[in-house]
Protein backbone atom coordinates (compact mmCIF):
# COMPACT_ATOMS: atom_id res chain seq x y z
CA UNK A 1 0.00 0.00 0.00
CA UNK A 2 1.59 3.52 -1.32
CA UNK A 3 1.62 6.55 1.84
CA UNK A 4 2.14 9.73 1.83
CA UNK A 5 4.58 10.77 4.00
CA UNK A 6 5.54 14.73 4.53
CA UNK A 7 3.92 14.72 0.33
CA UNK A 8 6.26 11.75 -0.54
CA UNK A 9 4.61 8.48 -1.13
CA UNK A 10 5.94 5.48 0.16
CA UNK A 11 5.34 2.00 -0.96
CA UNK A 12 4.89 -1.48 0.71
CA UNK A 13 3.86 -0.07 3.92
CA UNK A 14 1.10 -1.65 5.86
CA UNK A 15 -0.70 -0.47 9.05
CA UNK A 16 -1.06 -3.34 12.04
CA UNK A 17 -2.37 -1.70 14.86
CA UNK A 18 -0.80 0.39 17.30
CA UNK A 19 2.16 0.81 19.19
CA UNK A 20 1.45 1.20 23.34
CA UNK A 21 2.71 4.94 22.68
CA UNK A 22 -0.11 5.29 20.36
CA UNK A 23 1.71 5.28 17.19
CA UNK A 24 0.77 3.11 13.83
CA UNK A 25 2.69 0.22 14.30
CA UNK A 26 3.94 -0.01 10.30
CA UNK A 27 5.78 -2.76 8.43
CA UNK A 28 7.94 -2.36 4.84
CA UNK A 29 6.37 -5.41 3.39
CA UNK A 30 6.74 -5.88 -0.44
CA UNK A 31 4.65 -8.38 -1.71
CA UNK A 32 5.75 -12.24 -1.66
CA UNK A 33 8.14 -10.99 1.04
CA UNK A 34 8.25 -10.92 4.84
CA UNK A 35 7.31 -7.95 6.71
CA UNK A 36 10.07 -5.78 8.29
CA UNK A 37 8.84 -3.65 11.33
CA UNK A 38 9.54 -0.16 11.62
CA UNK A 39 10.15 1.58 14.72
CA UNK A 40 7.85 3.15 17.36
CA UNK A 41 7.91 7.01 16.38
CA UNK A 42 5.63 9.26 13.92
CA UNK A 43 6.05 8.49 10.47
CA UNK A 44 7.52 11.29 9.50
CA UNK A 45 10.69 11.63 12.27
CA UNK A 46 13.90 11.74 10.52
CA UNK A 47 14.68 8.13 12.04
CA UNK A 48 11.72 6.27 11.09
CA UNK A 49 12.18 7.27 7.50
CA UNK A 50 16.15 5.86 7.81
CA UNK A 51 14.43 2.38 8.83
CA UNK A 52 12.25 2.70 5.49
CA UNK A 53 14.95 3.47 3.71
CA UNK A 54 17.43 1.13 4.89
CA UNK A 55 14.20 -1.96 4.84
CA UNK A 56 13.57 -0.72 1.27
CA UNK A 57 17.29 -1.49 0.28
CA UNK A 58 17.43 -5.11 2.17
CA UNK A 59 18.75 -3.99 5.31
CA UNK A 60 17.52 -3.75 8.58
CA UNK A 61 17.74 -0.65 10.94
CA UNK A 62 18.27 -1.73 14.72
CA UNK A 63 17.48 1.82 16.91
CA UNK A 64 20.29 2.56 18.58
CA UNK A 65 20.51 2.05 22.47
CA UNK A 66 20.66 4.74 24.64
CA UNK A 67 23.91 4.77 27.10
CA UNK A 68 23.13 4.20 30.35
CA UNK A 69 22.44 6.85 32.43
CA UNK A 70 21.77 8.72 30.08
CA UNK A 71 18.41 11.42 29.24
CA UNK A 72 17.37 9.61 26.59
CA UNK A 73 17.97 6.00 28.37
CA UNK A 74 15.53 7.37 31.18
CA UNK A 75 13.15 8.59 28.67
CA UNK A 76 13.36 5.09 27.11
CA UNK A 77 12.54 3.63 30.08
CA UNK A 78 9.56 5.85 31.24
CA UNK A 79 8.06 4.84 27.83
CA UNK A 80 7.98 1.42 28.70
CA UNK A 81 6.64 2.00 32.35
CA UNK A 82 3.37 1.26 33.30
CA UNK A 83 2.91 4.90 34.72
CA UNK A 84 3.16 5.94 30.71
CA UNK A 85 0.87 3.40 29.39
CA UNK A 86 -1.65 3.65 31.79
CA UNK A 87 -2.55 7.04 29.97
CA UNK A 88 -5.08 8.18 27.74
CA UNK A 89 -4.11 7.34 24.19
CA UNK A 90 -4.43 11.07 23.63
CA UNK A 91 -2.00 12.20 26.58
CA UNK A 92 0.89 9.34 25.52
CA UNK A 93 0.17 10.44 22.03
CA UNK A 94 1.03 14.56 22.97
CA UNK A 95 3.29 13.05 25.92
CA UNK A 96 5.01 11.17 23.39
CA UNK A 97 5.73 14.02 20.95
CA UNK A 98 7.12 16.11 23.75
CA UNK A 99 9.55 13.52 25.05
CA UNK A 100 11.00 12.93 21.34
CA UNK A 101 12.23 16.71 21.38
CA UNK A 102 13.46 16.22 25.06
CA UNK A 103 15.35 13.47 24.16
CA UNK A 104 16.72 15.04 20.63
CA UNK A 105 17.91 18.10 22.14
CA UNK A 106 19.05 16.34 25.95
CA UNK A 107 19.19 13.03 25.30
CA UNK A 108 22.76 12.61 25.67
CA UNK A 109 22.80 14.55 28.93
CA UNK A 110 23.02 13.22 31.88
CA UNK A 111 20.36 12.29 34.46
CA UNK A 112 22.31 12.77 37.95
CA UNK A 113 23.19 16.21 36.77
CA UNK A 114 19.84 17.59 35.36
CA UNK A 115 19.22 20.01 38.00
CA UNK A 116 16.05 22.16 38.52
CA UNK A 117 17.87 25.63 36.68
CA UNK A 118 18.63 23.44 33.46
CA UNK A 119 14.95 22.50 33.40
CA UNK A 120 13.69 26.33 34.19
CA UNK A 121 16.18 27.31 31.24
CA UNK A 122 14.01 24.72 28.60
CA UNK A 123 10.82 26.13 29.56
CA UNK A 124 11.86 29.57 29.67
CA UNK A 125 12.92 29.74 25.48
CA UNK A 126 8.87 28.94 25.40
CA UNK A 127 6.05 30.71 25.73
CA UNK A 128 3.77 30.50 28.51
CA UNK A 129 0.89 27.79 27.68
CA UNK A 130 3.74 25.83 25.71
CA UNK A 131 5.82 25.69 28.45
CA UNK A 132 3.14 24.82 31.16
CA UNK A 133 2.41 22.14 28.60
CA UNK A 134 5.74 20.62 28.51
CA UNK A 135 6.61 21.16 32.58
CA UNK A 136 3.69 18.77 32.86
CA UNK A 137 6.02 16.50 31.25
CA UNK A 138 9.02 17.26 32.91
CA UNK A 139 7.31 16.86 36.05
CA UNK A 140 5.75 12.70 35.25
CA UNK A 141 9.34 12.13 33.64
CA UNK A 142 11.11 13.39 36.70
CA UNK A 143 8.37 12.06 39.50
CA UNK A 144 9.01 8.39 37.85
CA UNK A 145 12.87 8.23 37.55
CA UNK A 146 13.02 9.41 41.26
CA UNK A 147 9.92 6.59 42.39
CA UNK A 148 12.32 3.86 40.53
CA UNK A 149 16.01 4.83 42.01
CA UNK A 150 17.11 6.66 38.62
CA UNK A 151 17.79 9.99 40.37
CA UNK A 152 17.63 10.74 44.09
CA UNK A 153 15.78 13.99 44.26
CA UNK A 154 13.21 15.27 41.65
CA UNK A 155 14.83 18.74 39.87
CA UNK A 156 10.96 19.14 38.20
CA UNK A 157 9.48 19.62 41.76
CA UNK A 158 10.33 23.19 41.95
CA UNK A 159 9.81 24.72 38.65
CA UNK A 160 6.85 27.12 38.87
CA UNK A 161 3.85 27.31 36.24
CA UNK A 162 4.26 30.39 34.60
CA UNK A 163 1.17 32.43 34.69
CA UNK A 164 -1.45 33.18 31.84
CA UNK A 165 -3.73 35.48 31.05
CA UNK A 166 -6.93 34.10 31.69
CA UNK A 167 -9.11 32.33 29.24
CA UNK A 168 -12.73 30.42 29.14
CA UNK A 169 -11.39 28.38 26.27
CA UNK A 170 -14.44 27.31 24.13
CA UNK A 171 -17.03 29.22 23.51
CA UNK A 172 -20.46 27.33 24.76
CA UNK A 173 -23.15 26.73 22.18
CA UNK A 174 -26.77 28.10 22.97
CA UNK A 175 -29.86 26.73 22.07
CA UNK A 176 -30.22 29.56 19.41
CA UNK A 177 -26.67 28.26 18.24
CA UNK A 178 -28.08 24.43 18.27
CA UNK A 179 -31.21 25.37 16.02
CA UNK A 180 -28.82 27.36 13.72
CA UNK A 181 -26.70 24.60 12.96
CA UNK A 182 -29.79 21.88 12.12
CA UNK A 183 -31.37 24.75 9.69
CA UNK A 184 -28.54 24.86 7.87
CA UNK A 185 -27.49 21.19 8.14
CA UNK A 186 -30.20 18.52 7.35
CA UNK A 187 -30.96 14.90 8.70
CA UNK A 188 -28.73 12.80 6.19
CA UNK A 189 -25.55 14.57 6.18
CA UNK A 190 -22.40 13.80 7.79
CA UNK A 191 -22.31 16.74 9.55
CA UNK A 192 -26.05 16.81 11.32
CA UNK A 193 -25.17 13.18 12.27
CA UNK A 194 -22.56 14.62 14.05
CA UNK A 195 -23.79 17.23 15.57
CA UNK A 196 -26.66 15.00 17.25
CA UNK A 197 -23.85 12.46 18.20
CA UNK A 198 -22.25 14.66 19.93
CA UNK A 199 -25.09 16.57 21.40
CA UNK A 200 -26.52 13.31 22.87
CA UNK A 201 -23.37 11.90 23.94
CA UNK A 202 -21.71 15.21 25.45
CA UNK A 203 -18.82 13.35 23.95
CA UNK A 204 -15.53 14.87 23.36
CA UNK A 205 -15.26 14.77 19.70
CA UNK A 206 -12.30 12.39 19.74
CA UNK A 207 -14.47 10.03 21.76
CA UNK A 208 -17.51 10.60 19.60
CA UNK A 209 -15.63 9.15 16.53
CA UNK A 210 -15.15 5.78 18.10
CA UNK A 211 -18.92 5.57 19.50
CA UNK A 212 -20.51 2.43 17.74
CA UNK A 213 -23.56 0.28 17.91
CA UNK A 214 -21.19 -1.81 20.28
CA UNK A 215 -21.50 0.78 23.04
CA UNK A 216 -24.97 0.57 23.09
CA UNK A 217 -26.86 -1.73 25.81
CA UNK A 218 -30.07 -1.92 26.91
CA UNK A 219 -30.51 1.36 25.54
CA UNK A 220 -27.78 3.06 27.40
CA UNK A 221 -24.86 4.43 25.56
CA UNK A 222 -21.19 3.50 28.07
CA UNK A 223 -17.88 3.86 27.01
CA UNK A 224 -14.56 5.16 28.69
CA UNK A 225 -13.00 8.17 27.85
CA UNK A 226 -9.87 8.36 26.46
CA UNK A 227 -8.79 10.97 27.94
CA UNK A 228 -9.15 10.76 31.81
CA UNK A 229 -9.97 6.70 31.32
CA UNK A 230 -13.31 7.29 33.13
CA UNK A 231 -16.84 6.16 32.30
CA UNK A 232 -19.34 8.18 30.76
CA UNK A 233 -23.11 6.76 30.01
CA UNK A 234 -25.77 8.42 29.29
CA UNK A 235 -29.61 7.64 27.71
CA UNK A 236 -29.63 6.72 24.08
CA UNK A 237 -32.59 4.97 22.95
CA UNK A 238 -34.40 4.40 26.53
CA UNK A 239 -36.54 7.29 27.83
CA UNK A 240 -34.64 10.27 29.16
CA UNK A 241 -35.26 12.51 32.03
CA UNK A 242 -37.16 15.47 30.94
CA UNK A 243 -33.68 17.99 32.12
CA UNK A 244 -31.99 16.04 29.42
CA UNK A 245 -33.31 17.32 26.48
CA UNK A 246 -32.79 14.36 24.77
CA UNK A 247 -32.34 15.22 20.30
CA UNK A 248 -35.46 14.52 18.78
CA UNK A 249 -33.44 13.78 15.80
CA UNK A 250 -30.92 11.39 16.16
CA UNK A 251 -32.55 8.09 15.44
CA UNK A 252 -33.32 9.62 12.13
CA UNK A 253 -29.93 10.33 11.30
CA UNK A 254 -28.70 7.04 12.25
CA UNK A 255 -31.08 5.74 10.33
CA UNK A 256 -30.17 7.70 7.58
CA UNK A 257 -26.32 7.21 7.86
CA UNK A 258 -25.02 4.01 6.39
CA UNK A 259 -23.83 1.20 9.13
CA UNK A 260 -20.43 0.42 10.04
CA UNK A 261 -18.44 -0.68 13.35
CA UNK A 262 -18.99 3.24 14.06
CA UNK A 263 -21.57 5.67 13.64
CA UNK A 264 -19.67 8.15 12.03
CA UNK A 265 -17.72 6.85 8.71
CA UNK A 266 -16.31 9.08 5.83
CA UNK A 267 -17.30 8.93 2.33
CA UNK A 268 -15.38 6.05 1.89
CA UNK A 269 -17.05 4.23 4.74
CA UNK A 270 -14.61 4.10 7.03
CA UNK A 271 -14.59 5.56 10.62
CA UNK A 272 -13.55 9.24 10.41
CA UNK A 273 -10.32 10.00 12.02
CA UNK A 274 -10.67 11.64 15.71
CA UNK A 275 -7.32 14.06 14.88
CA UNK A 276 -8.90 15.27 11.57
CA UNK A 277 -12.76 15.33 13.41
CA UNK A 278 -11.93 18.23 15.00
CA UNK A 279 -11.30 20.82 12.14
CA UNK A 280 -13.63 19.33 10.41
CA UNK A 281 -16.54 19.89 12.33
CA UNK A 282 -15.65 23.02 13.16
CA UNK A 283 -15.74 23.92 9.34
CA UNK A 284 -19.05 22.70 9.28
CA UNK A 285 -19.66 25.24 11.89
CA UNK A 286 -18.62 28.09 9.97
CA UNK A 287 -20.83 27.17 7.05
CA UNK A 288 -23.63 26.85 9.35
CA UNK A 289 -23.03 30.61 10.04
CA UNK A 290 -21.40 29.81 13.59
CA UNK A 291 -17.72 30.86 12.87
CA UNK A 292 -16.09 30.27 16.61
CA UNK A 293 -18.08 27.32 17.41
CA UNK A 294 -16.61 23.71 18.06
CA UNK A 295 -17.29 20.38 19.49
CA UNK A 296 -15.75 21.03 22.95
CA UNK A 297 -18.47 24.39 23.15
CA UNK A 298 -21.09 21.94 22.51
CA UNK A 299 -20.02 19.99 25.06
CA UNK A 300 -19.82 22.79 27.08
CA UNK A 301 -23.05 24.34 26.26
CA UNK A 302 -25.21 20.96 26.75
CA UNK A 303 -23.95 20.95 30.36
CA UNK A 304 -24.23 23.92 31.30
CA UNK A 305 -28.39 23.34 29.92
CA UNK A 306 -28.13 20.20 32.12
CA UNK A 307 -27.39 22.89 35.11
CA UNK A 308 -29.67 25.01 34.52
CA UNK A 309 -32.77 21.94 34.15
CA UNK A 310 -31.76 21.13 37.81
CA UNK A 311 -29.53 18.17 37.19
CA UNK A 312 -27.06 17.23 40.15
CA UNK A 313 -23.62 17.41 39.72
CA UNK A 314 -23.19 13.66 40.11
CA UNK A 315 -26.36 13.16 37.08
CA UNK A 316 -23.48 16.08 35.17
CA UNK A 317 -20.64 14.23 36.12
CA UNK A 318 -21.88 10.50 34.89
CA UNK A 319 -23.23 12.15 31.56
CA UNK A 320 -19.77 13.84 30.83
CA UNK A 321 -17.67 11.44 32.31
CA UNK A 322 -16.16 14.27 34.96
CA UNK A 323 -14.67 12.58 37.97
CA UNK A 324 -14.51 15.32 40.45
CA UNK A 325 -17.67 18.04 41.05
CA UNK A 326 -15.45 21.08 40.44
CA UNK A 327 -14.55 19.98 36.95
CA UNK A 328 -18.44 19.48 36.58
CA UNK A 329 -18.73 22.98 37.63
CA UNK A 330 -16.30 24.56 35.18
CA UNK A 331 -18.00 22.95 32.52
CA UNK A 332 -21.56 24.17 33.69
CA UNK A 333 -20.61 27.76 34.24
CA UNK A 334 -22.42 29.16 31.68
CA UNK A 335 -26.03 28.08 32.87
CA UNK A 336 -28.14 30.83 32.80
CA UNK A 337 -28.63 31.91 36.75
CA UNK A 338 -31.32 33.83 35.68
CA UNK A 339 -33.48 30.75 33.99
CA UNK A 340 -32.30 28.58 36.83
CA UNK A 341 -33.57 31.25 39.52
CA UNK A 342 -36.63 32.13 38.22
CA UNK A 343 -37.67 28.29 36.36
CA UNK A 344 -40.23 25.81 38.00
CA UNK A 345 -39.91 22.94 40.20
CA UNK A 346 -37.49 21.81 36.88
CA UNK A 347 -35.25 24.17 37.36
CA UNK A 348 -34.29 23.85 41.18
CA UNK A 349 -30.29 23.66 42.47
CA UNK A 350 -29.26 22.81 45.61
CA UNK A 351 -26.67 25.15 47.28
CA UNK A 352 -24.62 24.67 43.53
CA UNK A 353 -25.17 27.85 41.79
CA UNK A 354 -22.61 30.06 42.15
CA UNK A 355 -22.21 33.56 41.08
CA UNK A 356 -19.21 36.11 39.48
CA UNK A 357 -18.67 37.18 43.54
CA UNK A 358 -18.05 33.39 44.48
CA UNK A 359 -20.98 33.44 46.68
CA UNK A 360 -23.79 30.47 46.81
CA UNK A 361 -27.51 30.65 46.24
CA UNK A 362 -29.66 28.23 48.35
CA UNK A 363 -32.85 27.09 46.70
CA UNK A 364 -35.57 25.31 48.22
Amino acid sequence: MRRDIRGVRLKHLNASGRWPSGNVRFYYRPKGRKGIPLPDLPPDHPDWLAAYAAAASGKRIEAPQPQTGTIAAGIAAYLASDVYLGLGSATRGNRRLTLDRLRRLYGDGSMATLRTQHIRQDLAKLPAHPANNRLKVWRGLCKWWVSVGLIETDPARDVERRRTPPSEGARPWTRDDMAAFREHWSVGTAQRLAFELLYQSCAAIGDMTRLGPGNVTDGWLVYTRQKSRSVATCPWTVPAPEWFEASPFLAQCIEAAPRGITFLLTAQKRPRSAKSAASWFSGACCEAGLPGLSAHGLRKGRAAMFRENGAQADQRMAILGHETAAEAAHYAKSADLRRIVSGTEKFQLATEVGTSQKKVLKIK
